[in-house]
């Protein structure tokens, strides 16, 4: 998981007065963090920047910035079995489950993102969109709550085709 980092009040106030005197690469390290990106796109700058590797450490340990979230990062290879990316019960139960998600959690955001579950024709083409719909929640929400739709999602997966048969009928007689 690469982690999100956003400036402490303590960070937000050496960016107005510049009390401690940072060394202008870990200033400009301290201005990026916004929040929005993580910590591999910010260390992907340091070298631009000539800032040491641990530019990002250097910032946390002075308490100028801390970690608020995580991108999330779709859970190990857990994909579609081959033939059911056609099987149009599960399509429906992808479509009904991320088109209720989209209107749930990302409310008019997530219009683009219902025109690409729109387009998708099968199980297989709204698969491909879990990682979007899971970055989109996260940004919109939070990325525990990505996480859980993730976990949420997969499961359905595993929901048998056919109903249930009644509990009555798979219970045994207790001898009394």
């Amino acid at each position: 998981m690469a982690y999100i980092h956003a400036k402490t009040a303590a960070g937000r106030q050496e960016i107005e007065d510049r009390a401690r005197r940072l060394p202008p690469s870990l200033r400009s390290i301290l201005l990026m963090v916004d929040g929005q990106r993580d910590d591999d796109a910010l260390t992907a700058v340091l070298p631009g920047l000539r800032a040491p590797d641990d530019a990002l450490a250097q910032l946390a340990r002075m308490g100028l910035i801390e970690i608020v979230g995580g991108v999330v990062a779709p859970p190990a290879a857990r994909t579609l079995t081959a033939g059911r990316e056609k099987d149009p019960d599960l399509y429906k139960r992808l479509y009904d489950w991320m088109s209720e998600s989209v209107r749930r959690h990302l409310g008019l955001k997530g219009y683009f993102m219902q025109l690409k579950i729109e387009r998708c024709t099968d199980a297989g083409a709204l698969e491909k969109l879990w990682p979007d719909m899971a970055a989109a929640v996260a940004k919109a929400r939070s990325p525990a709550l990505a996480n859980r739709w993730l976990s949420d999602t997969h499961a359905l997966l595993d929901v048998p085709d056919a109903p249930t048969p009644p509990l009555e009928d798979t219970v045994a007689a207790v001898p009394g």
